[in-house]
């Protein structure tokens, strides 16, 4: 992954090594290449001292060496069309042609050359001591180190910043993992300070609204127990007077109801708590062999204990078994329990229609219905939701697989 703080501290180191390039060669190209002042006084100077171009080369060797003497400099001189004349020490230039090939009268660091009045040429090596002390690479060197002290300043400022976002990011991340009372600490008055009192406002808006919908969930759930109860007393008084069928029917509504509010009173409650508030050792295949007992489902397995809450773990094989008795098609429901990588494997099948792949985890989520489907014996779509809460607090998680040869498997994973 890509580091924020690297982009942003890369971008300035960058941006020093194109400056130190751009000014180096700007320096060769415009300082360093510009002629000395006072060339054609120098020019007339050495021509006054040396011999007419008529006179033998020989007179104009021994000029020459009058005029290095003492200076330890090589020195030539050349004709107009680049024959060499004299010189003193070794050739200045590489080759016969160097004078007139030589781009303009100074070369920086190296050898100058310097046209006369009458055409010749007069070329000469500095020694390395008296060579310029600006030379290009001191002011290279002097770049660079402006350069690095620059990279080395900026690094903690570019950090600095960059690590105030890595902590938004990580309350970010634990806002939407379901944490709503993480906040972020807000360093600084810039825009990423701005950015995290932001993030505070929102989150704490967020916690508040979630609190009242779960406040007022419960709550809802609770009156229901009153209502349901009068109802409840009033058909055991009409019992005497009322038709069989109008009992009976009163009856399985209430106990729908009844089903519901506690359903949902459990879904709150999970919802609210942070971790678990019973956590113990529970026989997983007693617990399965008792509620497969209810329904008349078949089980195998072999004994496996988890650590969790044995209340809400009876719920989950509960609502899986009433899930597949209800979607089966009257077939009969097969249990199997094993030990897997530490966790316990729970799965729960039938031979009914199945659940088509596009909705395999819709049915997870709470009162959705496929659309023009109906759940049969006044199941109210909040079964599988709460299977599924109750299997992430317990470590695992649950998903719906085709069987082979028609139907459905439900396969909980339950930490151990």
């Amino acid at each position: 992954m890509r580091h924020l703080y690297l982009k942003l501290y890369l971008t300035v180191v960058a941006s020093l090594v194109a400056f130190v390039l751009a000014a180096g060669f700007l320096w060769r190209q415009l300082v360093d290449a510009s002629p000395p002042p006072g060339l054609d006084l120098a020019a007339a100077v050495a021509q006054g001292a040396l011999p007419p171009a008529s006179e033998p080369r020989a007179a104009q060797q021994a000029a020459l060496e009058r005029l290095a003497a003492n200076r330890r400099i090589n020195i030539a001189l050349y004709e107009p069309d680049g024959t060499r004349i004299a010189q003193v020490g070794p050739d200045v230039l590489a080759r016969r042609e160097g004078a007139r090939s030589a781009r303009g009268p100074w070369h920086p660091g190296r050898v100058w050359t310097l046209e006369l009045p009458d055409g010749r040429w007069l070329a000469a090596r500095l020694p390395r001591r008296e060579r310029p002390p600006y030379a290009p690479w001191s002011l290279f060197f002097t770049l660079g180190l402006i350069a690095l002290g620059v990279a080395v300043g900026a690094y903690p400022v570019v950090r600095g910043a960059t690590r105030r976002l890595e902590r938004l990011r990580a309350s970010v991340d634990a806002l939407g993992s379901g944490d709503l009372g993480t906040r972020v600490t807000v360093e600084g008055r810039d825009e990423v300070a701005a950015l995290a009192a932001s993030f505070n406002r929102s989150a704490a808006r967020i916690e508040a609204l979630v609190g009242a919908h779960k406040t007022l969930l419960a709550n809802a759930s609770h009156e229901l127990r009153s209502p349901l109860a009068r109802i409840r007393m009033a058909i055991e008084l009409l019992k005497a007077e009322a038709d069989p069928a109008l009992r009976a029917e009163l009856a399985r509504d209430v106990a729908e109801l009844d089903a519901l509010v506690d359903e949902i009173l459990t879904a709150s409650r999970l919802d609210a708590l942070a971790q678990l508030e019973t956590r113990e050792a529970v026989d997983l295949l007693a617990l399965a062999a008792e509620e497969c007992a209810r329904v008349g489902a078949t089980l195998d397995g072999a004994p496996t204990t988890i650590h969790g809450d044995p209340r809400l773990l009876r719920r989950l094989v509960r609502n899986l078994l009433e899930n597949a008795r209800r979607h089966g098609a009257g077939s009969p429901v097969e249990v199997t329990l094993a030990a897997h990588a530490g966790a316990a494997v729970l799965r729960v099948c039938d031979r009914g229609p199945g659940v088509p792949e596009a909705e395999r985890e819709r049915i997870f989520e709470p009162f959705y219905r496929p659309a023009g489907t109906r759940e049969p014996d006044g199941g109210a779509g909040l079964g599988l939701a709460l299977v599924r809460q109750i299997a992430r607090r317990h470590g695992g998680d649950v998903r719906c697989t085709p069987r082979d040869g028609g139907g459905s498997c439900f396969e909980a994973t339950l930490a151990s």
